[in-house]
């Protein structure tokens, strides 16, 4: 097929662009090319391999609402099941024979013209469609410390979005930069063969109890059998999940003492863990519960406390080829230097490729001159047939599955409205743009982010006076997702 006779391109083949792919063909388009930069699908469940990872919210809820798999193997299921599940949707929905690997986007341009999407590739090649969709994820473009030295050390280096199966740390000596989430869960595993490892922190995260277990077998045959027991199940976890976002995040400004009991939960599982009184205080975070990205991990604290395992938390002066300087002078030996230094949201991936709209209109230039903003954390204004699904003010109830849930049926209801009209061309107005973002904006003083102390947190949620955190609940999301008014868009 010539790629003039495209009806979308979608840029991302991980759960994004799968979701977005399945109802492209839902509302009658077949013609579709997925692209990814990796050789393979699955987005961040593929690209990320490092020991100890997990999915972090209960399987049930991390999964498409119209394909549930009966088959996790744990409540919180191992990175490794999410890649199968992955490569089990894009089997089911005959999505492989739209994907194209190893294919980078450099831009894209809207031909006012021909009414189309001119994407340029790495190398110089062009494709065009009616439509374009990107779906890049918000983990897609891992940040490189800027740290003096690090390009010269000559050990093992690895970051954690590039890791390498075939090493181990047996009988090496490891440093490890950052406490994120991904490090939580990566930390604990290098631990268990590390000759020494050395962590440096700059900044304290919250971890909590970690509620996880296997699934039985019967359990999972009676799921296949007989789906409403899982859909059961997944009620539960879906309200438990948004019962936390929406206390800890969204409602901070009346749901502060539920932050507090959260925190203090925190602090009772380090006691548990940690009975060092100034190890304890280096792990305490000074930001309040609810600031990033809520952690939970039972092997985490009691990690420090082993006597190959120190925590570092003077700042970096710079890195020599064998070893780690800190700021006061001291130098650390380490054969392996493991970069946990998680990814560049803000600046690298708003937006992931250059994309250019209706009159030369520049989305990350006009973004960074008027503030992040989408329609329903998906449409902007003089960008016509084109959707942005990893957007500011997009993400909610706690799931990147929810989120994609709300964003199926806003494009269920916006291609099906452009085809009953027999239209060529969907644009999100300017006026109901700016009424959506005042909405989202005026909503921003009761989220944790804004109202409570944050600043010390480093967050990757928020910046400035925006979050990806869509400020609403769950059910809220869904229903304007279902039922904005068609007025809002213009169509030619």
């Amino acid at each position: 097929m010539s790629t003039d006779e495209l009806d979308a391109i979608i840029v991302g083949a991980g759960f994004g662009g799968m979701g977005a792919a399945i109802q492209l063909k839902r509302c009658g388009y077949e013609r579709i090319a997925i692209l990814d930069r990796e050789d393979d699908l699955g987005g961040t469940w593929y690209v990320n391999h490092y020991p100890g990872l997990a999915v972090d919210i209960p399987s049930t809820t991390y999964c498409y609402w119209f394909e549930p798999n009966p088959g996790w193997s744990r409540l919180h299921a191992p990175g490794a099941e999410l890649k199968a599940y992955a490569d089990h949707v894009a089997d089911k929905y005959d999505l492989r024979r739209l994907m194209r690997f190893d294919t980078t986007v450099d831009g894209a341009r809207w031909d006012e013209d021909a009414e189309r999407w001119r994407v340029t590739l790495a190398g110089g090649e062009t494709m065009s469609a009616r439509f374009l969709i990107t779906a890049t994820g918000y983990l897609s473009q891992p940040r490189i410390p800027d740290i003096p030295g690090v390009s010269g050390f000559e050990g093992t280096l690895v970051h954690t979005a590039q890791w390498d199966d075939d090493y181990r740390a047996d009988g090496r000596r490891v440093g490890i930069i950052g406490t994120g989430v991904t490090a939580v869960q990566l930390i604990p595993e290098l631990a268990a063969t590390a000759t020494a490892l050395t962590v440096y922190q700059r900044t304290p995260i919250w971890v909590v109890p970690k509620v996880d277990f296997p699934i039985p077998g019967a359990v999972r045959r009676a799921f296949a059998r007989h789906p409403a027991f899982q859909r059961l199940l997944r009620w539960v976890t879906d309200a438990f999940s948004e019962v936390g976002i929406s206390t800890a995040v969204v409602n901070y400004r009346w749901t502060r003492p539920v932050n507090r009991v959260a925190a203090r939960v925190s602090k009772l599982h380090l006691f548990a863990s940690v009975r060092d009184k100034r190890l304890r205080a280096q792990l305490t975070p000074s930001y309040e519960f609810g600031c990033k990205r809520t952690t939970f991990n039972n092997d985490y604290y009691r990690t420090f406390t082993r006597p190959h395992v120190r925590l570092e938390t003077a700042g970096i002066d710079r890195i020599e080829a064998d070893g780690i300087v800190t700021t006061d002078g001291r130098k650390t030996r380490v054969d392996t230097l493991v970069l946990a230094t998680g990814f560049d949201l803000w600046e690298a991936n708003f937006p992931a490729i250059e994309v250019v709209g209706r009159d030369g209109r520049n989305l990350g230039k006009w973004w960074r001159e008027n503030k992040f903003q989408t329609y329903d954390g998906v449409a902007i204004p003089s960008f016509p047939n084109f959707l942005n699904l990893a957007s500011p003010y997009a993400f909610t109830g706690a799931s990147y599955f929810t989120m994609m849930e709300c964003q199926m049926r806003h494009m269920d209801r916006l291609f099906g409205e452009l085809r009953r009209r027999g239209g060529a061309t969907f644009e999100v107005t300017e006026e109901a743009s700016a009424r959506y973002f005042e909405r989202m904006s005026k909503r921003l003083g009761n989220m944790v982010y804004f109202r409570g102390n944050c600043a010390a947190s480093r967050s990757y949620h928020f910046r400035g006076d925006a979050t990806i955190v869509r400020p609403s609940s769950r059910g809220r999301a869904l229903r304007e997702s279902s039922r904005f008014p068609l007025g809002d868009y213009s169509f030619r």
